[in-house]
């Protein structure tokens, strides 16, 4: 299994903005879609958003539709997450894994997905 490096959170206020960014060190994330999960304090890890291999089609868990954008450049090896209009909820860990199962607004990591990176923070508070 491919384990994912995330980067990019940080403390930010209300209705503020943060651009996450996922990569692989030693691997090519072409051909794979990407998925964007988070985990906020004593809550079960959700999926946040999740992009097809080629970009074409993105999904959105609902209370980031609107805000969030995923998209990647694969030349670069990256996914990244948009993420504008921050609110105090969207305080979390947030990784990134590749293969999700994405139904619509229902975003999944693959079955038996176990290499977890170490994610990146996100704290959204005045």
């Amino acid at each position: 299994q491919v384990q994912l490096v995330e980067s990019g959170g940080g403390l930010v206020q209300p209705g503020g903005s943060l651009r996450l960014s996922c990569t692989a060190p030693t691997e090519s994330l072409a051909g794979s879609a990407i998925g964007w999960f988070r985990q906020g304090p004593g809550l079960e890890r959700e999926g946040v958003a999740c992009i097809d291999d080629r970009g074409r089609r993105k999904y959105y868990e609902g209370s980031v539709e609107g805000r969030f954008t995923i998209s990647r450049d694969n030349a670069k090896n990256t996914v990244s997450l948009q993420m504008n209009y921050l609110k105090p909820e969207d305080t979390a860990v947030y990784y990134c894994a590749p293969d999700p199962v994405c139904m619509g607004s229902r975003i999944n990591p693959q079955p038996g997905y176990r290499s977890w990176g170490q994610g990146t923070q996100v704290t959204v508070a005045s």
